[in-house]
């Protein structure tokens, strides 16, 4: 029964919560109507629950909030009320609850520490704050102590003790020496999470006298220093290595509590000679993908935004050659409350009902308690339509004194969360919040929206009519939206009048009218037309329109979307635009754009400038220069300049360039100033101060420009503050901890006075920093170091000089330095497409790990073996880069039949971040190219013999042959096909029971279970009389493609001086051959021009003997490739492999010298008779061959051993049809050395295997006897 009563309760809850939603209102945010509505208080913003404060500042404790009528504020203190009246120090901000405690003016902050609450209340209810805890930061000082030097042994291990006092906040630990700089830190030394400074073993580089521990409180911007610690290094020989002992933590098993969301630190630091390298594991798990990184070289585990999930034993081991220690850190997730469902505001309309729901989870499990107006809901004055069912408030047929203010409070032992939700009862006629006849205007034929904006409680309902008398409007040609706008979809001229809108509930009813004016559209109906005018003409454009009566039109001319000059050669009229006097400038588009109020229309047309017919017997030249500058009327930022223009040479000046030298900052260069018409003489010039000017005039005609004339007399103008600020102001870090910023500096005469300086500001986005602020000498760059990676930073440069400052510059954004991305993708998945194409999926990193500009992701893959083969090759990686955040790619030309890996890494500014874990895929069976070659050899009577070679690229296992045939008449004509099926094992076949001199025609390609492949063609005949087969012939065409072009080869039998050309086309196609000529008698050609991934059908002709041509080859260009690795020669297996080439050469000739000295005998093998293993075969003495010994290559492909009986050639050389393998195979130690008589010594080992390409396949154990592995 009690069962059945929960589930009741919760489907009425549900039930209500339903309700709640459909009926609650939503109160438009429109000024006028949130001033008049009542509303209980709602608390905008507060301090935070721990506010640590800065005991040398005044104190403010904000407390904001908003309600109608306004709301009132008081406060409590530990608990009980806090008369801000009767202390001098505290006041409280006009119509705020924000306290301001005054610490400046002789208050002391450790007097007001204690936990404040605020209250704002009126008369529709109370809102609370949280609780305020006020603490003051400390910064205390370093307790003296005496250091004693330490004397410390080479090898063994230190612990340099920082021990900070105890601040609040916690203050941050760094270590430097005297110069400021911090020390080097590394696997061997490194600083603990308590500040710590750990050697796991020292050296004599060790040796100093200026350790020295730092202590930054960030609150009070103080930095503690400890007095130097010295140590000294001595050295003893040998130096003792030992095994890892953990110097922190210590014991085997220790604890930890985090909470959920933070970031769990794990440490683990271990001495040891070698220096111990630390390795993390999750005990019955896997360490959180994407959300651990590892820092202070893998000394600490670092895993963000913890959960539950993540509790368990974690075990951290230090390992180095001589062993390994390990520590047990047994780790448990709790959590403070968070939010499931915080309570929202409820305004509701009397009889109506509601809910507030609040929900809440942590470990332990919180408790929920509702207040009342900030008081315990069992204490407060009761309201019958309030129901609490544990998370739940339900209200029924609320009334208006249900009006109040909720609180939430959901607690456990690690933090608490309190929420303010009201419940707002409102009675509200309805009311028209839109202008009263307001005026709407629209073009014909274009959408017209006419609003209503209303509200009301109960929520009204509206209904639009047409005139005063009219009906209501209905039907498809309106919209009625829910905010009471009317869409009329395609408005026309009869659509002009006075709409009315109306709107009631159950407690009245109001109407508003509103304008509607249809407009006639705006056209132009005399367009501007294309025009061609003569150098100095004149040329004029139309650009009539026709508008509506009510509206005013305004026409603009554009030249190439620009402003026309400001010249006073352009006139614009009325109706056109005309141009006097065209130059060569003039030529573009010229556009006349037609604006109202409601619409806007424009035309174009193209002028072409032309040349005038020249005058003959006239000469033309430059200008001849100025002269007579005289500068007159001087001021401080102006001066007048005017000169006599020199002869023009029968070419009208056309503008005159005034240039200007800076005698004190550049003398001797020349700038540009300005020009001017060439029918000026006179200009006004604006001048910046600091600056000695002369200027100089130079004439321009249509021939060219005059020299300068002669410099003016110079004019000194006054310094004063700088105008502007530096320009193309940047802020990109250099290095994963610091911030470049740059600018371009100012010119000489833009600093307008002496001592040119910077004052460079920053500071980070996004957090309540003040502005940082350095002033630097005339340069272009400062760096900002210590910086969070890849962080923004507002940033902004300000020039000054010896009389002030510039204006106040414009802030940018700038970003710290990236750093390489911590994370690889995970969930790479692979779909294979078909057997050439592949589609990758992963998931993205998160973006806070990318530690840069996300640019893309890049996927890494390459071929492991082919299936068909089990041969092994050379890796070659390919790489697709996929810009931007994509989380999937396309792979193509890929090779059928064959196993592939790939990986993926995230890639930003810095570079590559780790690679995913590889991926293993495999494409299916394809179809196989063409048999590699087909000979037709021994022509008899009645019988041809093939030969063939069998795919370069089978694509899967090879099933069969087919062979077809049929005969060729003289005419060309063909005859019955015949069809062979060949077994795959077979690479010949003799054709019996043929024609006697009959030329046949045979088509031949593979198979696997996919399909046929490419057929390749040949033709031959059978002899007549035994007499040798008939000439000419063309035959053995072979082709050898690429992606863009293809070779081809042949063979002729013939006349000499034969003259050859191809010819070719897309295979399939009915289109003609393309021919192209081969020049001279060569037996090959390349071709040109091809598209990748295609088709060909090729075939060889020769003219002028009767159109003979070969058979037809098929070949396929190969796909168009993916970005490959860089150059071969700087490649790992590259280099490797050149290096096994050469050490095999030395071994080979070193065993030959033995050999042949030795008679091949090995003293070594009666050792391998003593110490037989069941897993080794000895060396074979007689041949010299070994024994069972096996490549990996061999493996792959028969797994089989070699046959016992091989034997070498007599010039003791290795065959590689013998075997493939090579000494180096048997492992690289050394051991075994040659005596003096060529023997070996030391004992034969186990084989070590060849690395695997990718390391997919397993390794043998070794062999307790010494590996033939002394060649290194």
């Amino acid at each position: 029964m009690m069962r059945k009563k929960s589930i009741s309760a919760s489907k009425a809850s549900l039930v209500l919560f339903l309700c709640q939603m459909i009926s609650a209102l939503e109160v438009p945010l429109d000024s006028k109507l949130l001033e008049e509505l009542s509303q209980p208080p709602t608390i905008t913003q507060q301090s935070p629950k721990d506010y640590i404060v800065d005991p040398r500042e005044n104190i403010v404790i904000q407390c904001e909030a908003k309600g109608k009528p306004p709301p009132s504020f008081s406060w409590t203190r530990n608990g009980t009320h806090f008369d801000i009246d009767k202390d001098a120090q505290v006041t409280m901000k006009p119509n705020s609850g924000t306290l301001v405690i005054n610490i400046m003016n002789g208050g002391k902050a450790e007097a007001y520490e204690g936990v404040y609450q605020c209250t704002a209340r009126n008369e529709r209810g109370a809102a609370i704050s949280n609780n305020i805890v006020i603490r003051p930061s400390r910064s205390p000082l370093w307790t003296k102590e005496k250091l004693e030097p330490n004397q410390v042994r080479e090898g063994d291990s230190l612990v340099l003790h920082c021990r900070p006092p105890v601040g609040l906040p916690p203050p941050i630990i760094f270590w430097m020496d005297n110069a400021f700089q911090r020390l080097p830190q590394s696997e061997r030394v490194s600083q603990g999470l308590n500040g710590d400074l750990y050697f796991s073993n020292v050296q004599p580089e060790d040796t100093r006298e200026d350790y020295i521990c730092y202590a930054r409180f960030n609150h009070t911007q103080t930095i503690q220093q400890k007095q130097p610690i010295s140590v000294k290094v001595f050295s003893t020989k040998p130096v003792t290595e030992r095994q890892p002992v953990l110097l922190t933590p210590t014991g085997s098993t220790s604890t930890k509590v985090e909470l959920r969301g933070n970031v769990l630190l794990l440490e683990c630091i271990a001495a040891g000679l070698p220096t111990p390298v630390i390795r993390w594991i999750k005990e019955g798990g896997e360490l959180p993908a994407n959300r651990t990184f590892f820092e202070n070289f893998k000394k600490t585990l670092k895993i963000i935004d913890v959960s539950e999930a993540d509790s368990g034993n974690y075990k951290c081991i230090a390992r180095n050659i001589l062993g390994s220690a390990h520590h047990v850190i047994s780790v448990t997730v709790k959590a403070a409350p968070y939010w499931i469902t915080a309570p929202r505001n409820l305004v509701l309309s009397p009889g109506e009902d509601g809910t507030l729901i609040c929900r809440a989870n942590g470990n332990p499990k919180p408790n929920i308690s509702w207040l009342a107006n900030g008081v315990p809901i069992a204490i407060a004055p009761e309201d019958p339509s309030r129901k609490v069912d544990g998370d739940t408030i339900i209200f029924s047929h609320v009334q208006e004194r249900s009006s109040a203010v909720y609180q939430c409070n959901a607690s456990n032992e690690y933090g608490y969360l309190l929420a303010n939700a009201f419940v707002n009862v409102l009675a509200e006629p309805p009311r028209i919040l839109t202008s009263a006849n307001k005026l709407y205007q629209v073009i014909s034929d274009s959408p017209a929206l006419l609003d209503c904006a209303y509200f009301g409680s109960p929520k009204p309902e509206i209904e639009w009519f047409k005139g005063v008398k009219g009906s209501i409007l209905r039907g498809n040609e309106y919209i009625f939206h829910d905010n009471g706008t009317l869409e009329i979809p395609v408005a026309q001229k009869d659509s002009t009048g006075t709409y009315t809108c109306v709107a009631r509930n159950e407690l009245g009813k109001i109407q508003n009218e509103v304008q509607l004016e249809v407009k006639d559209p705006t056209m132009i109906i005399k367009q501007p037309e294309y025009k061609v005018v003569q150098r100095y003409g004149q040329v004029s454009f139309e650009c009539i329109i026709k508008h509506d009566s009510t509206l005013l039109p305004a026409v603009i001319w554009l030249k190439d979307n620009d402003e026309l000059p400001d010249d006073e050669r352009f006139l614009v009229g009325k109706d056109n635009l005309t141009i006097m006097n065209v130059t060569d400038r003039d030529d573009g588009t010229y556009t006349c754009i037609v604006n109202t109020t409601l619409d806007s229309v424009s035309a174009s047309a193209v002028l072409t400038v032309v040349a005038a017919p020249p005058t003959p017997a006239i000469i033309y030249a430059r200008p001849n220069p100025p002269f007579d500058l005289e500068l007159t009327g001087q001021l401080e930022r102006s001066v007048e300049l005017s000169w006599i223009p020199g002869d023009e040479n029968n070419s009208p000046i056309t503008n005159f360039v005034i240039e200007y030298e800076d005698g004190l900052h550049e003398p001797g260069v020349w700038h540009y100033q300005t020009e001017v018409p060439g029918t000026q003489t006179t200009v006004q010039l604006k001048l910046s101060p600091y600056v000695n000017y002369s200027f100089r005039v130079i004439a321009v005609n249509e021939i060219g420009r005059s020299q300068p004339s002669e410099p003016s007399e110079q004019y000194l103008t006054k310094s004063a503050n700088p105008d502007e600020n530096p320009s193309n102001v940047q802020g990109i870090g250099s290095e994963p901890d610091n911030l470049v910023i740059t600018w371009e500096s100012l010119k000489g005469f833009q600093s307008n006075g002496p001592g040119l300086q910077y004052k460079v500001s920053w500071r980070q986005k996004d957090v309540d920093d003040e502005w940082t602020s350095v002033i630097v000498a005339n340069v272009s760059k400062y760096i900002v170091s210590g910086t969070p990676t890849f962080v923004p930073y507002e940033i902004k440069v300000q020039a000054l000089n010896d009389l002030g400052y510039a204006p106040e510059p414009s802030e940018v954004i700038g970003h710290s330095g990236e750093d390489l991305p911590m994370v690889a993708p995970g969930n790479v998945q692979v779909h294979v497409v078909n057997s050439t194409l592949a589609k990758v999926h992963w998931d993205p990193v998160p973006l806070k790990t990318v530690r840069g500009h996300l640019q893309g992701y890049k996927v890494y893959y390459w071929k492991v073996q082919s299936l068909s083969r089990r041969s092994r090759r050379h890796v070659e990686k390919k790489i697709l880069t996929f810009r931007g955040n994509k989380t999937f790619g396309m792979l193509p030309g890929l090779e059928p039949y064959s196993s592939y890996k790939l990986n993926v890494r995230v890639v930003n500014g810095k570079g590559e971040g780790p690679a995913s874990p590889d991926k293993v895929f495999k494409t299916p069976e394809g179809v196989p190219s063409s048999p590699s070659f087909l000979k037709i050899t021994n022509p008899t009577l009645d019988s041809l013999t093939l030969e063939w070679g069998s795919p370069t690229h089978p694509n899967g296992v090879l099933t069969s042959y087919i062979l077809k045939f049929q005969p060729i008449n003289n005419t060309h004509e063909l005859g019955p096909l015949v069809e062979i099926r060949i077994p795959a094992n077979e690479s010949s076949l003799i054709l019996k029971n043929l024609n006697y001199s009959t030329r046949y025609k045979f088509y031949f390609n593979a198979q696997t279970s996919v399909g046929s492949g490419s057929q390749i063609t040949e033709e031959a005949v059978t002899i007549m009389d035994e007499v040798q087969p008939l000439y000419p012939r063309i035959r053995n065409v072979t082709t050898a493609a690429a992606e863009t072009y293809a070779n081809i080869s042949w063979e002729y039998e013939g006349p000499d001086h034969a003259n050859f050309y191809v010819e070719y086309g897309v295979a399939g196609s009915k289109e003609d051959w393309k021919k192209e000529i081969v020049n001279g008698s060569r037996s090959f050609f390349v071709l040109k021009g091809l598209t990748p991934g295609t088709a060909y059908k090729v075939r060889v002709g020769a003219e002028g003997l009767s159109g003979f041509r070969s058979s037809e080859d098929v070949f396929e260009t190969g796909p168009a490739m993916a970005s490959r690795q860089v150059d071969i020669a700087t490649q790992g297996w590259f280099i490797g492999l050149m290096c096994a080439v050469a050490l095999l050469i030395l071994i080979l000739l070193i065993v030959c010298f033995i050999r042949r000295n030795k008679g091949g005998k090995y003293p070594v093998k009666e050792k391998e008779d003593a110490h037989a293993d069941p897993e080794i075969q000895p060396m074979k003495e007689d041949d010299g061959t070994f024994g069972e010994y096996r490549s990996l290559e061999s493996d792959a492909e028969d797994h089989k051993p070699l046959k016992k009986g091989s034997r070498t050639p007599s010039d003791r050389t290795v065959k590689k049809e013998d075997s493939d393998d090579s000494l180096v195979d048997y492992g690289e130690g050394v051991n075994g050395q040659f005596n003096e008589d060529g023997s070996f010594i030391g004992q034969y080992s186990g084989k070590k295997e060849k690395e695997p390409a990718e390391g997919n396949e397993s390794s043998e154990a070794p062999s307790p006897v010494n590996a033939m592995n002394s060649f290194v």
